[in-house]
């Protein structure tokens, strides 16, 4: 086993007010803790990996192949590898949560 102490990671802010912390990394999966500001957006984008997530505090709204969720606190949700999605905070709280990645996946590089 791999303890991973929360004060060993490190928190990105990969675009504004958009703030991701790898919390753990294994063979097969990564868990990553995020916080997005009010106001805050991620960008379109896809990736190889499979993500679920579960929102702790806040709501947020995905957009994915033209359709909208509202996605808020108790909430989890999957997106499927390669599937084009993006999520903004259009809310007055942070949201905050957890993603879990199969297979791993680093923090992304969102303002290339």
């Amino acid at each position: 086993m791999e303890e991973v102490p929360q004060a060993a990671c490190e928190t990105v802010e990969a675009v504004d007010g958009v703030h991701l912390t790898q919390l753990a990394v294994g063979e097969q999966m990564s868990v990553q803790q995020f916080h997005i500001d009010p106001g805050a957006a991620v960008p379109e984008h896809s990736h190889r990996h499979e993500q679920v997530g579960y929102v702790v505090k806040g709501t947020f709204t995905f957009h994915v192949n033209g359709e909208e969720y509202v996605i808020g606190p108790g909430d989890s949700y999957v997106v499927p590898s390669e599937e084009p999605h993006e999520a903004r905070n259009d809310g007055e709280e942070p949201v905050r949560g957890i993603d879990v990645f199969s297979p791993p996946r680093s923090n992304p590089d969102w303002q290339d």
